[in-house]
């Protein structure tokens, strides 16, 4: 009797599908090319990890030669200079996490705080800006402010300081690049908690006021835990991101004087894979990057969802 329940659901599953799919073909014809863009330069990339296995000779198999197991796993366990890239990725992925994700959340607060429209909109419009410039762009407006004959040190020696040669000094790369990171992305971050803030129901804040709170309380109590969804599959995000710390701004950025603090795994794959000819031991660094930043959002996914009840899902 259940199978033929079954059965017979099954097949009214599917010519509901079917009529669906005749009545607003039109809208599902734009799934077609998201899709095919995605199974091709996101899902078929994969079957090239096999290459971490296998040895691999230029104008070989595309997918290596002799199997070889796990032994560029073990070169890179004793790689020191995979280890300190490996440690500056992690040091850099930390601040970058820690300092610029709250930036979104500040600045969307404060602008929703702002009553003055044509301020507001002044506001965002210049901290959307940088989000549209081309790494490459940024990396020059970088360069020059840096430089020894930029504005920064203009100031500097303005106020009688010594000018500092930034982007030649090790102790300042992180500090740079954490603030043009910082710079180009906190105003298009702050889209998505003003879009979340509008959802927030408005009796809330009424309530809030008959109660005596004042406008800190009233964001604590109110405004955060609306937002705190949005905020959580962000922070996931984030942590997915955490090891794929940004390869074409590093690589425009940084030179021999501060590659000590400055090579990150991204661009040590790059050295390794297309100037040291060596595919094979690049695709093992980039698998293992993968698999860490899989764990990462699974495990900060589980962590939100037993605390928040916010998960990606």
């Amino acid at each position: 009797m259940r199978t033929v329940e079954a059965r017979s659901r099954t097949a009214r599953d599917g010519r509901s599908w079917k009529r669906a799919l005749r009545r607003d073909w039109q809208l599902y014809s734009l799934v077609v090319l998201p899709v095919a863009f995605l199974v091709l330069f996101k899902y078929v990339p994969m079957l090239g990890n096999i290459v971490a296995f296998r040895t691999y000779v230029p104008g070989g198999s595309m997918f290596g030669d002799d199997w070889v197991g796990f032994l560029y796993f073990e070169m890179l366990l004793g790689d020191a200079m995979f280890w300190r890239a490996f440690a500056n990725t992690v040091i850099i992925g930390a601040l970058t996490l820690i300092i610029v994700f709250p930036l979104p959340i500040i600045l969307a607060l404060l602008l929703n705080e702002v009553r003055v429209r044509w301020f507001k909109k002044l506001i965002q419009t210049v901290s959307y800006l940088p989000h549209f410039m081309s790494i490459v762009i940024v990396a020059s407006f970088v360069k020059e402010l840096t430089s020894l004959d930029g504005t920064i040190n203009a100031i500097v020696t303005a106020f009688g300081g010594d000018a500092i040669n930034f982007l030649q000094e090790p102790d300042w790369f992180r500090a740079i690049y954490v603030t043009s990171e910082a710079w180009q992305t906190v105003g298009w971050g702050t889209i998505l908690y003003l879009a979340a803030l509008t959802t927030i129901d408005d009796g809330l804040y009424e309530a809030a006021r008959i109660d005596g709170a004042n406008r800190w309380q009233q964001t604590w109590h109110v405004t955060l835990p609306g937002i705190q969804p949005t905020m959580m599959v962000l922070l996931i995000l984030n942590i997915g991101a955490f090891m794929a710390v940004g390869f074409e701004k590093i690589l425009l950025l940084y030179n021999p004087l501060t590659t000590e603090v400055a090579e990150v795994l991204s661009t040590y794959v790059y050295k390794v894979g297309i100037n040291s000819g060596s595919p094979a031991y690049a695709t093992a660094i980039g698998l293992f990057e993968a698999i860490i930043g899989l764990v990462l959002v699974v495990a900060a996914n589980a962590i939100s969802r037993r605390m928040t009840g916010s998960s990606l899902w």
